[in-house]
């Protein structure tokens, strides 16, 4: 049964407010119909890796945010999730190569902290 578009973007909407009321693994559920509907659409992937960072599933978190790349590789955003993704998995010099690049394309402040935390890490333990 294909969705509506209405009902599509009720659903991405319902999800993103899930997400951002912090409970992850509801959105998870009101997206899968999304993300069967919309397989090429970036922002359902990095709503999904959202959701699934934020509930600690993390090799899904990072699927997802390398799909946004695949999709959409100008996405600051997405660079900045899957830093922070390998951050959480002591993938150090991954996330630190991410975050970078993430710097570079939109030298925001919660962007350059994240990367200072990494390099301070990787100075104090190794890169890993």
């Amino acid at each position: 049964m294909t969705q509506e578009p209405a009902e599509v973007f009720a659903a991405f909407r319902h999800a993103e407010s899930l997400v951002a009321r912090r409970r992850p693994l509801d959105a998870l559920v009101a997206l899968a119909p999304v993300l069967a509907a919309e397989p090429d659409a970036p922002s359902v992937h990095l709503l999904a890796g959202r959701a699934y960072l934020n509930s600690a599933q993390l090799l899904r978190a990072e699927d997802a945010f390398r799909r946004v790349l695949e999709l959409d590789p100008s996405d600051h955003y997405a660079r900045f999730a899957l830093g922070k993704t390998l951050q959480r998995q002591s993938r150090l010099t991954e996330a630190q190569t991410q975050l970078r690049m993430a710097v570079a394309m939109n030298p925001l402040p919660e962007y350059q902290e994240a990367l200072g935390e990494v390099s301070a890490r990787i100075a104090v333990e190794g890169g890993r």
